[in-house]
């Protein structure tokens, strides 16, 4: 029976893994498919953005309440890693609690933080659903949320607390049965594990219960833990949650330079370069291929973004914190930086699904990021404030796509609005905004 357990176990976790490898090559893929862009540089200061930004949760603390939270949640989940392991070593090889006998003491204090840090998290939770469902936060009810977003949220929580439910049963049960001498541990041997919680939880719960029901509960929580876990993981690919994976490298690849710093368009640099230096020779240059495509100007679809922006729109919590702050969207304009994120990360998922169906080659849907996925409207509400940046948690940085796009209206479709077609009319004719002549600019002085 033992060996038919392990075998079980064993197919299970190479079927997750591998369902999840899988995804994760697709993932990849698709962030590949953009533009290349070097974020090589000052690697000491994109290790320490890694450290105190991913890992440190620096910038959630600039709202405490749900920093708190969100903490205890994240500890958790990196400190249940540890009983994870152990889990993984019984499954394998038919043993119970392997590490209880070699660690002693030290086992004891670790399962007990566990239990603890579980118990936090379980709170942290509830109150998450709570601000969600109940409360109905404002940043958490918008438009864009409406939906799969809005399921996905309570799917994630959800199965975080039957995660959480699944760890004290487990622990409670194989409590109780090791007062009464029938644990797996130590089968005919009484005593307690001495943890923090199921010490008191276990008998208070579980301890009128006959010998025979406790070995399946205790089974139910040890498997439920171990499959909520396989689940959790294939899950992410479909899920906002892959900002737990995504997280460090989206903020070590960040962009370092000052927030209100522009990228150039390195074509139009060079054409300008070309124009303004007297000692350039237009002939110097190889001959440009008759058959090659015109380079593009800005950006019109997913393929046409740096591969950073595409992890960064794969990197996105759908948290709230730019739009909350954007003032565009505050004075109800239609621009939503999260929103933003989520149709990139739409259309980039469309992208690969149609890359998948035509054998890895990518056949014109009549489809663009642009207009399909994000209007005018909204690219042009944007201040370039850089507030949603500033507010994001992991450095995603959606102005920089709101500006590309930008770039390819104005400068592929001329398409700007009005107020910036005669803006630029003006500076291009009278070397000014305004529209006066060149030789009335100083009239000013002879006002006083």
């Amino acid at each position: 029976m033992q060996i038919l357990s392990s075998i079980l176990f064993i197919a299970l976790a190479l079927v997750g893994i591998s369902f999840f490898a899988i995804n994760a090559k697709k993932i990849y893929r698709n962030i590949k498919l953009g533009q290349p862009v070097d974020r090589t540089d000052n690697p000491s200061e994109r290790w320490k953005n890694m450290l105190f930004i991913a890992f440190g949760q620096k910038k959630m603390f600039s709202r405490p309440i749900p920093a708190l939270l969100h903490l205890a949640i994240y500890v958790a989940f990196i400190i249940t890693q540890i009983e994870l392991i152990e889990i993984f070593i019984d499954g394998i090889f038919g043993t119970h609690r392997v590490f209880k006998d070699s660690l002693g003491q030290l086992y004891t204090f670790i399962i007990s933080l566990i239990e603890i840090v579980s118990l936090g998290a379980l709170i942290a939770t509830i109150a998450f659903l709570s601000r969600r469902n109940l409360l109905k936060l404002p940043r958490l009810n918008k438009e864009e949320l409406l939906g799969w977003p809005k399921k996905d949220g309570n799917i994630i929580l959800m199965m975080e607390l039957v995660l959480v439910f699944c760890i004290f049963t487990m622990n409670g049960t194989d409590e109780a049965l090791f007062n009464m001498g029938a644990s797996h541990y130590g089968t005919g041997t009484q005593g307690s594990f001495g943890f923090a919680i199921s010490q008191h939880l276990g008998p208070a719960i579980f301890g009128s219960m006959s010998e025979g029901t406790l070995h399946i509960l205790e089974r139910v929580g040890w498997w439920g833990h171990f499959a909520m876990v396989l689940a959790f993981l294939n899950y992410l690919y479909f899920s906002k949650h892959l900002h737990i994976l995504l997280a460090f490298p989206n903020t070590y690849f960040a962009n370092l330079k000052p927030l209100g710093q522009l990228d150039n368009l390195q074509s139009v640099t060079n054409e300008v370069k070309l124009m303004m230096d007297p000692n350039a020779d237009p002939f110097a240059a190889p001959a440009p291929d008759a058959d090659a495509v015109p380079a593009k100007f800005g950006v019109s679809d997913v393929q046409d973004l740096n591969w950073v922006q595409l992890l960064n729109a794969y990197s996105c919590t759908e948290c709230g914190r730019c739009t909350s702050s954007c003032p565009a969207n505050i004075t109800g304009k239609k621009l939503s930086p999260r929103n933003i994120m989520m149709k990139t990360r739409d259309r980039l998922e469309e992208v690969g699904k149609n890359i998948d169906a035509n054998k890895g080659s990518f056949v014109d849907d009549g489809k663009s990021l642009l207009n399909d996925y994000i209007t005018p409207e909204e690219l042009w509400a944007c201040t370039s404030c850089n507030a949603c940046v500033q507010e994001c948690p992991i450095d995603i940085n959606p102005l920089s796509i709101i500006m590309d796009m930008r770039r390819y209206l104005v400068m592929e479709q001329s398409a700007a609005p009005m107020e910036l077609n005669t803006m630029m009319t003006n500076i291009e004719n009278n070397g000014a905004p305004w529209q006066y002549n060149q030789m009335d600019r100083l009239n000013w002085k002879d006002e006083n």
